[in-house]
């Protein structure tokens, strides 16, 4: 493997060889060899023409690429852009905007964000693969409640009753220890199962608890 980037220059350069690209998340994500993320398999062919990998395990959807299982799965945008990405991000000492982003690997502003809000989630998380396993999910309303409001603060604040004038977010739990947190549209089961999808790999059992201020329902399903 070629030498590792010092400059962003460098950085596109290297990145721009799907060799180097396949290489440098190899060496990061299975230091030991190609497992499958879906069973955990290393009896695994890499199908040079595709440029992805089969298990030959006996499981549904038996091929993968660098991608699944990681916060760049289901995403068109390529890895020369999310490795420069993630390289800008984890080497600009004072932080770095979106449109700096956009600017450099040539992507719109809407898509340097995106990609940026992920790589950073995945800094704090601490890995950049989804949740897997046994993943519980919860949303709630968060606001100020009413009573605690003087009259006039609640009268231009408080329009409407339950969720109306909050903010709704979500909280997803993998058995184990790992937590995501987001803000959500609303708690409709569309914006729920995008957001679960989002965080959560293909295979894993995921399950929806009561909310604790409203009725809420239990739900336990396989992501697909």
């Amino acid at each position: 493997m070629a030498s590792e980037p010092t400059t962003l220059q460098e950085a596109i350069l290297y990145f721009s060889d799907p060799v180097n690209c396949r290489e440098y998340l190899i060496a990061r994500r299975w230091p030991n060899g190609v497992i499958c993320p879906r069973c955990g398999s290393k009896d695994v062919l890499f199908l040079e023409k595709y440029n992805r990998w089969h298990c030959r395990a006996k499981h549904d959807a038996p091929q993968f690429t660098l991608k699944t299982g990681t916060i760049m799965e289901e995403s068109p945008i390529g890895l020369d852009k999310w490795l420069t990405a993630m390289w800008q991000i984890v080497n600009c000492k004072n932080g770095i905007s979106s449109y700096e982003v956009a600017s450099a690997i040539g992507v719109t502003q809407k898509s340097a964000w995106f990609m940026d809000h992920r790589i950073r989630l995945a800094l704090m998380s601490g890995t950049f693969e989804k949740l897997s396993g046994h993943v519980e999910a919860d949303e709630t309303f968060i606001g100020g409640k009413a009573r605690n409001m003087h009259v006039s603060k609640r009268q231009r604040r408080i329009t409407g009753t339950g969720g109306k004038d909050k903010t709704a977010v979500m909280g997803i739990l993998e058995r184990g220890g790992k937590v995501r947190t987001s803000i959500i549209p609303n708690r409709k089961k569309s914006a729920i199962q995008a957001e679960v999808k989002k965080h959560v790999e293909a295979g894993a059992h995921y399950t929806r608890m009561p909310c604790c201020h409203t009725m809420g329902w239990l739900v336990s399903t396989r992501i697909r």
